[in-house]
């Protein structure tokens, strides 16, 4: 299926870009987030008018992740969760404990943008991690997991 992005889409293009995805990845996925649409002749004349005002409203968002970014640049969270004698945790500190931490500390960030390549922590420590604010700005935070 042809569409046109409304918006910059990681791994597959920038806005104004008409690309060819599968049907189901553009029905199930794009279309309903408003992130494209069909790439018919009148969507195409319609994007074409309203050009101007999606890149307006792409460089805002990209504008307020970077000073998101900015802000978050070294802030340190602590999560406290009871262990054992030997530093393992019962249970782990998953993306919704720590996003509620950033939340406690002044800072609103959805779940799904923190970015956990090891999975949830499940020992002690203090671990750097990533939060993707927008799809060209990522912010290092340090979670620190303490015992109770």
């Amino acid at each position: 299926m042809q569409i046109i992005l409304l918006d910059k889409v990681v791994n597959l293009g920038n806005l104004g870009d008409v690309v060819k995805v599968k049907d189901g990845y553009a029905r199930n996925f794009l279309i309903p987030q408003r992130m494209a649409k069909r790439a018919t002749p009148a969507a195409m004349a319609e994007f074409e008018a309203r050009r101007a005002e999606l890149e307006k409203a792409a460089a805002e968002k990209l504008a307020a992740a970077q000073a998101l970014a900015e802000k978050m640049a070294g802030v340190s969270v602590s999560v406290s969760r009871k262990a054992g004698m030997d530093g393992r945790l019962f249970g782990s500190v998953g993306t919704s404990d720590i996003s509620d931490a950033l939340k406690a500390a002044g800072f609103t960030v959805d779940k799904v943008a923190i970015r956990m390549p090891e999975g949830p922590l499940k020992v002690i420590g203090e671990f750097p991690l990533d939060v993707a604010l927008h799809t060209d700005v990522v912010a290092t935070i340090t979670v620190a997991v303490v015992a109770e």
